[in-house]
């Protein structure tokens, strides 16, 4: 199985990947990855190549067309694409978006010390904005290049919600929706929505455990603007799921 993995930026998708390489054996391909053998193969250095790609978008479809390469060439191999764009070039994929919420994600980021040397911020409201933005600029940068929509949802099999639960919850969920898609042959199914009842605005009462699975068994409807999800129908399911102790509440558009 091949999953693609991307989302919100502080989602925790290198996190996650980490916990799905050693727990369940995939190989993790990054950009980063693909990059470093790129540069390789043309004897320059990762920095020559970062700056290449400054300058040339072609070296950007150089990238895109090794991703795809990877894929088809191991296509019973467990490989795990972290990566931005790797959904739009490895069609036979589980694609996952991880989703978080802004001001979460702008905790995570003032949190982790090793982003020190890239990114400063004055405050967790500062980061809140500088995320905004640079989400905002990417998804104007890949329709420019490539004609797509980053942020529509309709691109993924799953939207997963990442905020609230400790990233090995996050990666169990993941397995179990990409294994039972491997099963149903689900690959051209997409927008399934998976949202922590917190996030919809109602506080959990009760420890989330897994006891009687993960997702509450009753469907909402929600609007999406952005990190933040309004509930349109079934606010009572999403009530009752926070009361009952479950992690996610299915959600549609």
């Amino acid at each position: 199985m091949h999953i693609t993995m991307t989302g919100n930026l502080g989602s925790g998708k290198s996190t996650v990947c980490r916990l799905l390489e050693a727990k369940y054996g995939f190989e993790i391909f990054s950009t980063g990855k693909v990059i470093r053998q790129i540069a390789d193969d043309m004897g320059i250095s990762v920095l020559e190549m970062n700056e290449l790609m400054s300058k040339d978008p072609k070296y950007d479809h150089m990238i895109d067309d090794r991703t795809a390469t990877i894929s088809r060439d191991n296509p019973d191999k467990p490989i795990l694409f972290d990566s931005r764009l790797a959904w739009h070039f490895v069609p036979k994929s589980f694609k996952v978006f991880l989703s978080v919420d802004l001001a979460e994600a702008a905790r995570r980021v003032c949190a982790d010390a090793s982003r020190g040397e890239v990114e400063t911020y004055k405050s967790e409201a500062d980061a809140a904005q500088q995320l905004a933005a640079r989400a905002a600029n990417e998804d104007a940068r890949y329709e420019e290049i490539y004609g797509i929509h980053y942020f529509d949802f309709n691109n993924y099999n799953l939207i997963l919600d990442s905020s609230y639960l400790p990233p090995e919850r996050i990666a169990d969920a993941l397995i179990r929706e990409a294994s039972a898609c491997d099963v149903w042959d689900g690959y051209n199914r997409t927008g399934r929505i998976l949202v922590s009842p917190k996030r919809l605005g109602f506080e959990p009462t009760a420890e989330i455990t897994w006891e009687h699975g993960y997702i509450y068994p009753m469907t909402v409807k929600v609007a999406v603007d952005g990190d933040h999800f309004t509930i349109l129908e079934g606010a009572e399911y999403a009530q009752k799921a926070a009361e009952e102790g479950y992690a996610y509440v299915s959600a549609v558009l």
